[in-house]
């Protein structure tokens, strides 16, 4: 029997609900029923190392490989308690400035968060910072599908996990990642994540953007069919 230990790459298949109600999937028919045009993936990340909500991350260790499980989550092993000093009174005028009007339940992105509008009142908006499970217990069904082991996969899962995107790379004795300078303080940023997950650290290469437009054009389709 094999099982998946901290520290392990593992591609997951899981199901999230708060109150009985589906909030997050990557299986087939769970995610039709949440976004019907999406493409189902597995989640590949780090057991133990906090890429997915504590009483999740926690419960991997152990677990059989697909084996399908069901665990039950306290709202502080989630998305934590609501907070009160979350819920804060904004001048309207502020939203107005940013030509947007707002309603109740309305959500959108302030500061960097995610807000929803509880209710407009005058001059004043009442807008909820909480995360929108926090306070909620959780269930969540899973299964480990398989341990990741190949190396390309592995930096694929972690550059989407700290820089949101995949960038251009290769792997020798590091993992070299191609790019404009901007990226390079990412680059620097992250290098001991890497190294302390994968075992090799990041080292940053200069792309200059006549580069990129040589390796584009060299990509382009010359129209033959094959």
């Amino acid at each position: 029997m094999e099982t998946a230990q901290n520290g392990d790459f593992i591609a997951l298949r899981y199901s999230g609900y708060a109150n009985g109600e589906l909030f997050d999937s990557n299986e087939p028919e769970n995610l039709k029923k949440l976004k019907p045009d999406a493409e189902a993936r597995e989640l590949i990340i780090v057991a133990g190392k906090g890429m997915v909500v504590p009483g999740l991350d926690r419960a991997l260790a152990g677990k059989e490989i697909g084996k399908q499980q069901e665990i039950h989550i306290k709202a502080i092993d989630g998305f934590g308690e609501r907070r009160r000093e979350l819920v804060k009174t904004i001048p309207l005028k502020v939203f107005t400035e940013k030509r947007i009007s707002p309603y109740p339940g309305l959500v959108l992105a302030m500061d960097d968060m995610v807000a929803k509008v509880l209710a407009v009142s005058g001059a004043r908006v009442i807008t909820d910072f909480n995360n929108q499970l926090a306070g909620k217990e959780l269930k969540y069904t899973f299964t480990i599908v398989r341990k990741v082991t190949d190396e390309k996969e592995k930096a694929e899962a972690l550059f989407l996990f700290t820089f949101h995107i995949v960038p251009d790379f290769s792997i020798g004795e590091k993992i070299t990642v191609k790019g404009p300078k901007i990226i390079e303080t990412y680059v620097r940023g992250f290098s001991g994540v890497f190294k302390e997950m994968i075992g090799k650290e990041l080292a940053f290469e200069l792309k200059e953007k006549k580069e990129e437009a040589q390796q584009e054009t060299t990509a382009a389709p010359s129209g033959h069919e094959h």
